[in-house]
């Protein structure tokens, strides 16, 4: 079982995000849990490329200083909005056979989405904690619609298991689901 973190950098994290307190709280608190309990956590993020606030070595790239990996902590970088796709993570939990994801970041309907199809179809088995993945409003939708649309008819008993956060703690303390 592995915390996976993404996204959850300085240039995407603002008081804009769905449930912006809570989605802080829950992925402090869940980041603790996986620590305490010898759980990994694993963090993904965007490098957008030049002229952008997520290009490597600008401010809005770094990780949310609330959620900073520890110096042992496995950080990959990505370049499209699967967490899988040339970013070195899937031989990574295939070596290591991991086979339980727990998902947490950003944002919802964009690279929280691609990961968890894309995790669900390489057979692991993904967790969505409530509240712990947020987005902002779109042209269609907004983030409160877009954030329940996902996690309560998309992914739900789909392409993963969206459970409480009391659920997800139990889990990672136990190390199963």
């Amino acid at each position: 079982m592995v915390l996976l973190v993404v996204d959850t950098q300085k240039a995407l994290v603002n008081e804009k995000l769905f449930s912006y307190q809570t989605f802080i709280q829950n992925i402090k608190k869940l980041i603790y849990e996986a620590r305490k309990h010898e759980v990994e956590v694993i963090y993904v993020i965007h490098d957008d490329g030049e002229d952008s606030d997520l290009t490597k070595g600008q401010i809005g790239f770094e990780i949310f200083d609330e959620f900073k990996p520890l110096s042992d902590e496995k950080v990959f970088i990505k370049n499209f909005n699967s967490a899988f796709k040339n970013t070195g993570l899937l031989e990574y939990l295939n070596i290591k056979n991991e086979k339980d994801i727990i998902i947490v970041g950003l944002q919802t309907d964009k690279c929280i989405n691609a990961t968890v199809i894309s995790g669900f179809e390489y057979g692991f088995h993904i967790f969505i904690p409530a509240l712990s993945n947020s987005t902002v409003d779109n042209d269609y939708m907004s983030s409160k619609k877009t954030y329940e649309y996902y996690n309560h008819f998309m992914w739900k008993d789909r392409y993963a298991k969206c459970i409480s956060i009391e659920e997800t703690v139990k889990g990672i303390e136990n190390k199963y689901f």
